[in-house]
């Protein structure tokens, strides 16, 4: 049942959009944003004064509202209280599902003003938008080096440490990358998940696929600096870099 306005005619789905801006009184004289109850008013100024009465009784983190509390001390429990109606994944937040939901429905509401590429969450629309430009803002503390995004950044940071987080459950061997695990598992498996599109030949690993590939283009990607000679394999290039060393010993 719609909700309607006693001053006028426009009908609503949410209570929560039943008022008109001009029915606000309650107005916040930090930031000039109105509300339609004073206890609203008092809550929001809260965020302006730092003011965090409501302590976690787990961590001891501190929050400005009941609500946000709630919300937070379900990080501490597996509560999972907003369910979706299509497939009843539960989530333990409101915009967890909400963003799930768009799943189901195909809404994609941030779209890209550049290319006209559509998102179902935020995050990944802002990380899409550094592909128009040239700015790369998370920076490696290491070595300098600049990415566009912070997943980017996550992976490279790896290189100076030697953290192996994805660990193989046959030998117990550690990777730094789960793409790279997964490769290895399929040594354990003996799965060829690789297959190459002219032959049908299939392989554990893409790399090899990748090097097979060649035997059916003329790609020669690995080039002696002393003659210019192409190779398809980097082995047959060491091989015939051997020519050119035994050339200078013999002179």
């Amino acid at each position: 049942m719609p909700y309607r306005f006693k001053k006028c005619v426009q009908a609503f789905k949410d209570f929560s959009t039943l008022y008109h801006s001009s029915d606000k009184p309650y107005r916040c004289e930090d930031c000039g944003k109105g509300f339609n109850r004073r206890s609203y008013l008092t809550q929001h100024k809260k965020n302006h004064d730092g003011e965090k009465p409501y302590n976690c009784n787990e961590c001891g983190k501190a929050f400005i509202s009941t609500s946000k509390l709630t919300e937070h001390q379900r990080t501490h429990s597996d509560e999972r209280p907003y369910k979706c109606i299509e497939c009843e994944k539960d989530f333990k937040y409101n915009t967890g599902l909400t963003q799930h939901q768009r799943i189901h429905t195909g809404e994609k509401p941030y779209k890209c003003t550049e290319c006209g590429k559509a998102f179902t969450r935020i995050s990944s629309f802002t990380e899409h938008q550094s592909v128009h430009s040239d700015e790369r803002p998370y920076e490696c503390k290491e070595c300098g080096k600049g990415f566009k995004c912070s997943r980017a950044l996550i992976v490279h940071q790896k290189i100076h440490r030697d953290e192996r987080p994805y660990e193989c459950k046959e030998r117990g061997k550690g990777f730094k990358y789960n793409g790279v695990l997964i490769q290895h598992q399929n040594i354990h498996t003996g799965e060829k998940l690789y297959k190459c599109t002219e032959c049908g030949k299939a392989f554990i690993d893409f790399s090899v696929l990748t090097q097979h590939y060649r035997i059916h283009i003329d790609e020669r990607p690995y080039e002696c600096k002393e003659c210019g000679k192409g190779f398809k394999f980097r082995g047959g290039l060491i091989r015939h870099q051997r020519i050119h060393r035994d050339e200078t010993i013999q002179m």
